[in-house]
């Protein structure tokens, strides 16, 4: 997979993404979101997660708009993904990553993440954090795959009923540019 990224401005920043193994190599792209997209992220966040998990309409427009998050949205004709994260001073907070199933394992989720965690290094985050079911195995591979590891574990963390990991990973200062 090959990522760029136009950085002409923080407000524009666009990632141009080729996935090897989506539908028969077809580019995609990651931007910013968009207020037209909210409706289309709450039902791919929906499909993601059991209904203990998924977000509320109210509780996912909340992570979007708390101060310092950011969405970020993979899309070719139709959007495949998201994530949304959040800076908090020197540390970085994965709220949610979600792929449609049929683009699951074609690296779009690697690229998102990617992209979430260039951002928060842009923004000065030197250590990002993350939380995931204990049973959801894949996604522990995942993210254990991408340089995370298991920090603790919070009992009770989702509706007081299921025990979340909470996995961490040190991010790579930004080099100056030349």
């Amino acid at each position: 997979m090959t990522i760029s990224v136009s950085r002409h401005r923080e407000s524009a920043q666009l990632w141009t993404c080729s996935s090897s193994r989506y539908n028969g190599s077809v580019p995609f792209q990651i931007r910013q979101f968009l207020k037209a997209d909210f409706d289309t992220l709450w039902q791919i966040d929906q499909a993601c997660f059991d209904p203990q998990l998924a977000y509320s309409r109210p509780e996912l427009a909340f992570y979007m708009r708390r101060p310092g998050a950011f969405t970020l949205v993979a899309e070719t004709a139709e959007i495949l993904g998201f994530v949304v994260g959040e800076a908090r001073r020197k540390s970085g907070h994965i709220i949610t990553i979600d792929v449609i199933e049929t683009a699951r394992r074609t690296g779009i989720g690697s690229a998102l993440l990617q992209a979430a965690e260039d951002k928060l290094r842009y923004a000065g985050a030197t250590t990002v954090a993350l939380e995931t079911p204990v049973n959801n195995d894949a996604a522990i591979r995942f993210y254990k795959q991408k340089g995370y590891f298991v920090e603790k574990t919070v009992a009770g963390y989702y509706s007081n009923q299921m025990d979340a990991l909470v996995m961490t990973k040190e991010l790579a200062h930004l080099q100056p540019a030349q």
